[in-house]
């Protein structure tokens, strides 16, 4: 299990490292489905002034729904793991949509595939939320100037992932997938066009119990959708 320490600044700290004003005032929205870290992000955010908090999402699905509201936004503090629908995803949609937007992905993964799959889907940015608040403000500054924030020991596997591009597709491609019995069992009713409730029939069990297995698919074969699960369950042979 990941594991990590947020640092709790206190505000006098962060405040006289603050004292310069500045007419600039960035729009900042923070994707994040745990309440405890996000409440951190805002609170790091909050010492400066030429940041301005707009709101949260608690997946990429919410995220969405509220940039058609309002997208008048400079930058996406976006998380990778989320409920319904993962940063990766969104980030790759938003970007489609609202290419001036600026995203960073704010995550505890450091692995080279979501490093990789993040960069292809359009991030700007990738800092790890271990960041203290004066870094991720100068990222932020950063990002919209045009630049692309890292953190260090990112920026380092960003530049073998670019020396050795080929090796970690292969190695995504061939990886071992495993599925449990019942997994495979719903990926197979998945393949023959069944929503949740026919599948819950099917195999006697509730469609919530059907969704968390789900949920598990998707993130075993690293995709976001039903479509995406039993293509690469096919590919490779779990179905």
């Amino acid at each position: 299990m990941l594991s990590y320490i947020i640092e709790k600044p206190t505000y006098k700290m962060w405040k006289v490292r603050n004292q310069k004003t500045t007419t600039m005032n960035l729009k900042i929205v923070i994707a994040e489905d745990n309440s405890f870290l996000a409440k951190a992000v805002i609170e790091k955010i909050s010492f400066f002034d030429d940041l301005n908090y707009k709101f949260k999402a608690n997946n990429g699905a919410e995220l969405i729904g509220k940039l058609e509201e309002n997208h008048n936004i400079d930058v996406i503090l976006m998380d990778i793991q989320m409920p319904e629908m993962d940063g990766i995803k969104a980030t790759e949609i938003i970007k489609n949509k609202y290419p001036q937007i600026k995203i960073i992905m704010l995550t505890v993964f450091d692995d080279d595939e979501n490093i990789f799959n993040a960069i292809k889907a359009g991030a700007n940015g990738y800092l790890l939320k271990e960041i203290n608040p004066e870094n991720l403000h100068k990222s932020i500054l950063e990002v919209v100037k045009g630049g692309a924030p890292m953190t260090p020991s990112i920026a380092l596997k960003t530049l073998n992932l670019l020396r050795n591009p080929l090796q970690l597709e292969n190695k995504i491609d061939t990886e071992k997938i495993t599925l449990t019995k019942r997994e495979t069992e719903i990926l197979e009713q998945l393949s023959k066009g069944l929503n949740y409730n026919a599948i819950a029939d099917n195999l006697i069990i509730s469609s919530g119990t059907v969704r968390k297995h789900i949920e598990n698919i998707y993130h075993k074969l690293q995709v976001h959708n039903k479509m995406e699960a039993v293509t690469k369950g096919r590919k490779h042979n779990l179905i």
